[in-house]
Formats: C-alpha cells, structure tokens, sequence
C-alpha cells in the first residue's frame, strides 16, 4: 500500500499545531504496517462516497479514502473536519 496526500490535507496540516505535527508525522508508518491498529480508531464514515476515518489523538482525526492500493489522506484536524470529509 501507498500514501498520497491531498493538497487540503497538506494545508490542514500546515495549520496543525507543532506537537500535533509531530504526532502525525509518526502515524503513516503504523498506519501503513497496520490500518486497523486499535490507536487509530479506524471506522467507515457514513459517507456514499467510501470516506473512512481514523484518529491521531483524542481531539484530532484524519479522512481517508482507499483506491486499489493507494490510501488517499484527504483531511487532518479537530472533530469538525468530519463535517467536510
């Protein structure tokens, strides 16, 4: 599996807090070892569009979406970013 990252995702994180970033910046390698390791919190949102959602801490989230074998980071911040998947 692969990670791609969308531009809003790359700005969502821009506007992370410092701490916050380094957190993230950890995640994609357990993510990609293991996407339903029980600290990401990995559930399918009710999207019809197949967006999934996974956690970073208990106040951040990161939106996702799998195609083949690429999983596309669409957003990354507080619980409101699930509003805008």
């Amino acid at each position: 599996m692969k990670i791609f990252t969308t531009k809003p995702f790359e700005d969502d994180h821009a506007a992370l807090p410092a701490a916050i970033q380094d957190i993230v910046d950890r995640k994609p390698a357990l993510f990609l070892e293991n996407p339903r390791h029980p600290s990401l919190h990995v559930k399918k949102m009710s999207d019809p569009r197949g967006i999934w959602e996974g956690s970073i801490t208990r106040g951040y989230r990161f939106t996702f979406q799998i195609a083949g074998d690429i999983y596309i980071l669409r957003r990354i911040g507080t619980h409101d970013i699930l509003r805008t998947p």
